[in-house]
């Protein structure tokens, strides 16, 4: 019976330590998948983080060249591809998010319980097993003490049986004896009755043990187990559902990208690149026949090509001495606040864009001093809500600032007027060929003709103005405005420009800067463009001399005014 209670025993312990290493594998496990989910979340998050610093990296950067790109379709789709990839980001960002409160959160707390469960499983399946051993001892004790006590009991009635029949011992000898042997058959009883007791106690106890204690015990870990398992399938299907949810968002960004693309208009780009870039310029006239053939001296027209070529030859060495003094080059600043370094077209789109984002300053201005004046009449109906002087310096601020604002205003209006009026049309286009009829109408008198021309690099060709000219164009009132072009722009190939009248000079002037001319006091010169504003005035002396002065420093004499100074002197 010991050998088979004891193989009873060494197999339940062995179920134990089994049990006991697989549910400490299965919390190793839980505790492996755990591990993976929160990487993939590291991932996912890092992966959000470079998908929006590269969204960020080609975002078009404040007060730059890409912010002026936006008015192209292409990079308008462009900046909605970043906007929709930025949002492709952030559902890998939720895709994280969810991972941790869904599945991380979630088995880090189950995964506590089930450590806890299963210690207490384990606990109460060793206490019942040292329970049932505890109880065997006491079985194995009181069956060995009922054994010894039968062998005392035997050896006691042995012994006073020996006694009552030997004749020689006292009949006190015998009676102790006899006591004896009833005493030692009374403990044989006793310890009968123990062991009887103990033996059923233990097979109570061992019943229990086997088909209640310890089964309750082993179902308790199934339990266990089969809730582990499944919350890991729970997890594993979360797992997939997550990345699911975002699918539509997903989608939606991609069709964004989709629609952006499709928005392109490569017709539209075109024609902004066609609208950004126009000059304004009218193009050149046509060149004129020179009739050979006719037996006079003749005057080379200085739109023919091999004067053009002459003109081109004569002032190669001299063409960076004819730049506008006050073209800036492009690595030395923005140019002019007046924006006078740009062709006609192109300033004038600046100069508007300028008023119109004054006029929005001065709007917000005086929706402030609007919002202040309220203010102040609140204040002066409930003085307990604060003092109305107290606005007063804020008011007057913003009045000046109007006042500021509205100044500059005007000031860009009187050059965007100025542009607007110098800017060619199709009238004055009529006006030149008027110009050109006349001329050739009076080849007797000269054969020059006046015509106003404008090369493709910005340069203006206009031809030397003859008295014919003066007086065919007296009433036309010719106007030629200042040479328009980039900041690298060279008038290397600029041909001689005519004459709008003469100037007689007031004060000496040495004419030191490139692009001015040196002038004696009292000299006389041909005036070939105004004063636009700017202190100079474009003069020349001869064919190949000619320049920029003060205006201050000499007297100006135009049009029909020009031939009669010119006989005075």
């Amino acid at each position: 019976m010991e050998e088979k209670m004891g193989l009873c025993w060494s197999i339940t312990k062995d179920q134990f330590d089994n049990l006991e290493k697989h549910t400490q594998w299965g919390i190793e496990f839980t505790e492996k998948y755990t591990k993976f989910v929160k990487e993939r979340s590291e991932i996912e998050v890092s992966y959000a983080k470079q998908i929006r610093n590269l969204s960020k990296k080609y975002q078009p950067k404040k007060n730059s060249r890409e912010e002026e790109e936006s008015k192209y379709t292409v990079c308008r789709a462009f900046q909605q591809t970043l906007s929709e990839l930025n949002d492709y980001a952030g559902q890998h960002e939720l895709i994280s998010e969810n991972l941790t409160t869904q599945i991380i959160n979630e088995l880090s707390r189950f995964l506590q319980e089930l450590k806890s469960e299963r210690k207490a499983h384990f606990h109460e399946g060793r206490k019942a097993q040292q329970q049932i051993e505890s109880s065997w001892k006491q079985l194995e004790s009181s069956k060995k003490r009922f054994e010894r006590d039968c062998k005392e009991a035997e050896k006691a009635q042995q012994y006073f049986e020996k006694m009552d029949a030997d004749i020689n011992v006292t009949k006190a000898d015998v009676e102790k004896a006899r006591q004896h042997a009833q005493m030692r058959q009374q403990m044989m009883s006793d310890s009968k009755n123990e062991y009887s007791s103990y033996l059923q106690k233990f097979n109570q106890e061992q019943n229990d043990h086997y088909y209640t204690h310890i089964p309750s015990v082993f179902q308790k870990l199934q339990d266990m187990e089969e809730r582990r398992i499944e919350k890991l399938g729970v997890c594993m299907k979360t797992f997939a559902d997550v990345d699911r949810q975002v699918l539509p968002i997903v989608d939606k960004c991609l069709d964004g990208m989709v629609k952006a693309a499709e928005s392109v208009e490569p017709k539209t780009d075109s024609n902004q690149v066609v609208e950004s870039y126009k000059s304004g310029f009218e193009p050149p006239g046509d060149v004129e026949f020179e009739d050979y053939g006719q037996a006079m001296k003749r005057t080379v027209s200085e739109t023919s090509l091999s004067n053009s070529r002459e003109v081109k030859e004569k002032s190669t060495g001299k063409s960076k001495g004819k730049l506008w003094p006050f073209i800036k080059n492009k690595n030395k600043g923005s140019g002019p606040e007046d924006f006078s370094h740009l062709p006609p077209e192109q300033r004038r789109k600046k100069l508007q864009g300028k008023i119109d984002d004054i006029n929005k300053d001065i709007q917000k201005e005086m929706d402030t001093r609007d919002g202040l004046l309220k203010m102040k009449d609140v204040y002066a109906k409930n003085p307990q809500m604060g003092d109305p002087a107290s606005v007063d310096p804020r008011l007057a601020e913003i009045g000046q600032t109007i006042e500021k604002l509205q100044s500059e205003v005007q000031k860009f209006e009187g050059w965007l007027a100025e542009v607007e009026e110098r800017m060619p049309s199709k009238s004055d286009s009529q006006r030149r060929s008027v110009i050109y009829e006349t001329q050739n109408s009076t080849t007797a008198v000269s054969n020059n003709c006046a015509q106003d021309r404008e090369s493709p690099d910005g340069s203006y060709t206009e031809e030397q103005n003859s008295e014919t000219q003066v007086k065919a164009s007296t009433n036309l009132n010719p106007t030629t405005s200042a040479p328009e072009n980039d900041d690298d722009d060279e008038f290397d190939d600029e041909e001689t420009l005519p004459t709008i009248g003469t100037c007689k000079a007031l004060y000496p002037f040495e004419g030191k800067n490139e692009g001015t001319i040196a002038i004696a006091e009292g000299e006389l010169l041909y005036v070939i463009e105004q004063d636009k504003g700017d202190g100079w005035t474009r003069v020349r002396r001869n064919e190949e001399e000619e320049g920029y002065v003060p205006t201050t420093y000499i007297e100006v004499f135009l049009e029909t005014n020009a031939k009669d100074s010119l006989k005075s002197a």
